[in-house]
C-alpha cells in the first residue's frame, strides 16, 4: 500500500495522484506539485488515502507545498496574463489566415509554457504562428488541438434539458456513446434530439444504458407470442423502466397489463425472456 493525495488541475478534469510525503492535506486545500508539463497548481479532492501500488503509477512525485497565499495571487496574475495571450494568438491566428479555432490559453503556474487549446477540422501548420508567439511572450509554447466534446466541457453551457453541461459540471472523463443507445431506449433518432452542444451524441445517453440492457434481457421483445391466462397473446408494448408488459389477445379483442413480477410468479413470461 501507498499513501496518496487527490489532486485535480481543473474544476471537472481528471484526478490525479500525489505523494504527499508527511503532511496531512484537507480536502478542498491547494497544493503546488510538479508535472509532465511543469510546476502546477491544483485542488485537493481526495485527501489522504492508501490506494495499491498496483492503482498507480509509480514513482509519484511529491507534493512541493502547500499554496500560499502569495501562490493564490501567481493564479490569478497567471489568469490575467493567460487572456492577453489569448487575444494576441486570436490576432496573429487571423495574420496567418489558419483555420482554427482558439478554445482557451493557459500558462503553467511557473510560468515556463504557454497552452493554447484549439479546435479545427483537420491538421494545421502552425510552426509559423508558433515562432510568432514564442518570440512575442519569450517563453515556451504549445498549440494542443482538442475535440469538440472537450471545447464543450472547457466552455460550459446549458444542455437541452435545461441544465448545466453535465462535462462542465460533474463529468471527469468522457465515455464512448453510441446510437445503439438511443436505439435500446427507443429515442427519436433526429440527430437535433440527441445530440448535444457539441454535435456529438449526448453523455446522458450512457447514465440508464445498463439498465435498459438488463431489461431487455428479461423482458420479452415486442410482437412474440404469449400464452396467459386469457388466451394466446403477443406483445404489443413494453414499459422499460417499469417492466411492464402489454399484451393483446386476439380471441379477446383486448389489452391486458402485466408486470414481469407477476408474469414470473404466473409462470406464463416466455422462458428466453428469463434467461
Amino acid at each position: 500500500m501507498i499513501e496518496v493525495i487527490g489532486v485535480r488541475f481543473e474544476k471537472v478534469g481528471k484526478i490525479y495522484y500525489f505523494d504527499p510525503g508527511s503532511e496531512q492535506i484537507e480536502t478542498d486545500s491547494y497544493v503546488v506539485v510538479e508535472t509532465a508539463h511543469g510546476i502546477e497548481f491544483g485542488k485537493v479532492v481526495i485527501t489522504n488515502r492508501q490506494v495499491d501500488e498496483e492503482d498507480v503509477i509509480l514513482p509519484l512525485k511529491k507534493v512541493i507545498r502547500v499554496a500560499t497565499e502569495e501562490d493564490k495571487r501567481t493564479v490569478l496574475e497567471n489568469q490575467e496574463m493567460a487572456d492577453k495571450a489569448k487575444e494576441a494568438c486570436s490576432q496573429k491566428m487571423k495574420e496567418h489566415e489558419l483555420d482554427m479555432n482558439l478554445v482557451e490559453a493557459k500558462y503553467t503556474f511557473d510560468r515556463h509554457k504557454i497552452i493554447f487549446y484549439f479546435t479545427a477540422d483537420g491538421r494545421v501548420d502552425f510552426r509559423n504562428l508558433v515562432k510568432d508567439l514564442a518570440a512575442e511572450f519569450k517563453t515556451r509554447i504549445e498549440l494542443r488541438q482538442i475535440g469538440v466534446r472537450d471545447e464543450a466541457k472547457k466552455l460550459g453551457g446549458v444542455g437541452p434539458c435545461g441544465r448545466l453541461l453535465c462535462c462542465s459540471t460533474f463529468l471527469g472523463d468522457f465515455e464512448p456513446v453510441s446510437i445503439k443507445m438511443a436505439k435500446d431506449q427507443n429515442l427519436s433518432l433526429n440527430p437535433a434530439k440527441i445530440s448535444g452542444l457539441c454535435g456529438r451524441l449526448m453523455c446522458c445517453l450512457k447514465y440508464e444504458n445498463e439498465d435498459y440492457e438488463t431489461a431487455k434481457r428479461e423482458l420479452p421483445d415486442m410482437g412474440e407470442s404469449i400464452t396467459t391466462p386469457y388466451g394466446a397473446g403477443k406483445v404489443v408494448g413494453l414499459n422499460i423502466l417499469e417492466r411492464v408488459i402489454q399484451i393483446e389477445i386476439p380471441e379477446n379483442e383486448r389489452v391486458i397489463e402485466y408486470t414481469l413480477d407477476e408474469m414470473i410468479d404466473e409462470g406464463i413470461i416466455a422462458a428466453q425472456a428469463t434467461e
